[in-house]
């Protein structure tokens, strides 16, 4: 307490000319009601009936007057009723009055300034208890938040605020905010995510710097405002990575949970599924809950396998999105038949094949998998063909088809038969095919001849005919027939050499004769031989050497054969009437001379030339006997006329029996 006197004059002393003397008192705010201060007395120099008698204080809240009396002496006390506040009354102006005894009465006063000194009695006190403020997520380092301050109406040091984070709060505050101890702002100091933290509570205190200092608090909540910063998420809870094929539309494949972490629109999401796909999302009673489901058939044949694409867009500004891939085999059923490559199939074998060697294969495929399609062969052996199926195997891995037996195209020209092919699957499907085998023939059959056959088996007859046979008309006919058929039943005669017996007789009285036989060997033309060999050379170059001698040899045969026809007819027509040949003259032991001559052959016609004769010879068509007539032409030249006899050979072709008509023709010509 400090208390300053200033009495500059007797203050009781009226009409002194003196203004009122003032007391001045520093008074702390926190001196307690009570307390007592002593007031200067007021001094009468009159005699003592007229000194003072009494104090009086002007009304006031504060303050009274307490009067001890010393002696005679009374001494006035300035009592402190009631605690002073600076805050409300930094001064106290009092009047303090003293009255003597005298009649009249006389009055002095004094006037009493009490200033009221600050103490640390004010704590600091916040504008708002509650702060609230929002926040955007993903502010930048040292944003200002907000600003909280605290005032202290005491004065100086005692009103003068610092701010700290009180309370015990969590560390992961003091990593995102910081506040200024002077001012009061609160700023950003870490990374702000709405979704870890929604909103923040923090406690303010503020504290004086009095002695003892004063503090007080207060909360501050920050609402962190959510930005679209977050993509959804598409969680698959329940997959099943296989579906069959022949499940039903309906069925759940999985289950699907989208989240976004934002909220509100930013946090609301659709979701939507790849096209071209048989499948769908159906929603589910929960929000962002779906179901993928079966929408179509399945068919593993055509798509074995799906990428189905969800996509999950927010509702955001700018909209986030994101996808997930689900990957969905198609499980195999048998579903698929076996199939054929070809059906039905033709098989050409050639006859004579070797038994037991491989003939022919079938394939078939299975477009479904694994053991749906692992298939394995047989023969049905059941029905009308089960009999001709005895004789084939097949292996039932491969389809591999072989024939126990060598089939004969004389006995059985086709036959068909059934392949069935099973799949591993459960039931087993299977299918046939209809395998018709054609028997091709080959040339394994010699010609057969039917006539003539004579006693003994062998193809030789003996023909008759009588003389007066005209050129073209038909001798006999020789039938033969060949087991194969197409080229290798198509029969030609070729008559390699013809044995004729010629009859040479004169004209005289007794008529005298000889007979010669001539042979006429056939052979191939020398053109022939050699438009065989251009053919032949082309093919196989190897054999050129052989060719090449043997179109010599066979040129040169040729060749003397030409020239041995050419000097038989230039010799036989140069006879004299006396018919003297080398042909009489070598005659042998019995008269008959034999001679042969080779002449070509291109065309299958044969010409027979022998010397004149005066006898006509005649073979009646259709006659099996063997007659030669001799009629008596004595007035006939006597020379020898030439007897020309032609061989005609026909050939049937396409035919199993060829008839080979032989016909004579005499020409008779006088000379």
């Amino acid at each position: 307490m400090v208390v300053r006197l200033c009495v500059p004059c007797d203050w009781l002393a009226t009409g002194s000319g003196c203004p009122p003397p003032t007391k001045i008192f520093e008074i702390y705010e926190s001196t307690h009601p009570g307390k007592r201060f002593q007031l200067p007395s007021a001094h009468d120099p009159d005699v003592v009936f007229n000194t003072v008698r009494s104090y009086k204080l002007n009304p006031n809240d504060y303050f009274n007057i307490q009067i001890r009396e010393r002696g005679d002496d009374k001494i006035p006390f300035l009592s402190l009723q009631k605690s002073l506040d600076r805050e409300k009354h930094s001064e106290h102006r009092l009047v303090l009055t003293s009255f003597d005894g005298g009649n009249p009465v006389r009055s002095g006063s004094l006037n009493v300034r009490v200033i009221v000194l600050d103490s640390n009695d004010k704590t600091p006190a916040f504008m708002q208890e509650v702060y609230s403020v929002n926040l955007s997520e993903n502010v930048k380092l040292g944003t200002g938040v907000i600003k909280v301050e605290a005032t202290d109406l005491d004065e100086g040091i005692n009103g003068e605020v610092e701010y700290y984070f009180g309370g015990e709060l969590d560390s992961e505050i003091y990593e995102t905010f910081s506040l200024d101890k002077n001012t009061g702002e609160i700023s950003v100091k870490g990374q702000i995510d709405f979704e870890k933290v929604d909103v923040y509570k923090l406690d303010v205190h503020a504290t004086d710097k009095g002695q003892p200092p004063m503090s007080t608090d207060c909360r501050v909540i920050i609402k962190i405002v959510d930005e679209n910063d977050n993509q959804p998420e598409i969680d698959v809870t329940s997959l099943s990575k296989t579906v069959a094929e022949d499940s039903k539309p309906g069925t759940v494949i999985a289950l699907i949970s989208i989240t976004d972490k934002d909220v509100g629109l930013n946090g609301k999401v659709i979701c939507r599924l790849s096209q071209n796909v048989p499948f769908e999302l159906k929603p589910s009673f929960q929000d962002n809950m779906y179901s993928l489901a079966l929408k179509d058939r399945l068919d593993r044949e055509l798509v074995a396998d799906y990428d189905i694409t969800i996509t999950a867009t927010d509702c955001g500004q700018p909209p986030l999105s994101t996808f997930k891939i689900l990957h969905v085999d198609v499980s195999d059923i048998n579903d698929n038949i076996p199939t054929f490559t070809q059906s039905p199939i033709q098989l050409y074998l050639l006859e004579n094949n070797v038994p037991g060697k491989s003939i022919f294969s079938v394939t078939a495929f299975d477009k479904d998998l694994n053991e749906n399609a692992a298939l394995t062969y047989q023969i049905n052996r059941e029905g009308r063909q089960g009999k001709m199926s005895t004789f084939l195997n097949i292996n039932p891995e491969n389809g591999e088809i072989s024939a126990l037996k060598s089939f004969d195209f004389e006995t059985l020209k086709s036959f068909q038969f059934q392949v069935v092919a099973t799949d591993g699957g459960s039931p087993p499907l299977s299918s046939n095919v209809t395998v018709k085998v054609f028997i091709l023939d080959q040339n394994d059959n010699a010609p057969v001849i039917l006539y003539p056959v004579s006693a003994n088996g062998s193809a030789e007859g003996v023909e008759e005919i009588p003389r007066n046979l005209k050129a073209g008309d038909l001798v006999t006919k020789v039938r033969a027939y060949d087991a194969d058929i197409g080229y290798n039943g198509w029969l030609e005669t070729d008559e390699a050499e013809h044995r004729l017996l010629i009859l040479v007789k004169d004209n005289g009285n007794v008529s005298l004769s000889a007979t010669a036989t001539v042979t006429v060997k056939l052979v191939e033309p020398k053109e022939a031989f050699a438009a065989s060999d251009v053919k032949s050379a082309a093919k196989v170059d190897k054999e050129d050497n052989v060719t090449f001698y043997l179109i010599i040899t066979l040129g040169s045969v040729s060749l003397l054969f030409v020239i041995s026809i050419i000097v038989l007819i230039a010799m036989q027509c140069s006879k004299s009437t006396e018919y003297t040949s080398k042909y009489l003259q070598d005659a042998n032991y019995d008269g008959t001379l034999c001679h042969s001559i080779q002449y070509r052959s291109g065309d299958k016609r044969y010409m027979l030339v022998g010397p004149r004769m005066s006898i006509g010879s005649t073979i009646v068509p259709g006659s099996h006997a063997n007659t030669l007539m001799l009629p008596d032409r004595r007035h006939t030249s006597a020379e020898v006329r030439q007897t020309i006899f032609t061989l005609i050979t026909t050939d049937l072709l396409c035919s199993p029996i060829t008839s080979v008509c032989i016909i004579g023709a005499i020409r008779s010509t006088l000379l």
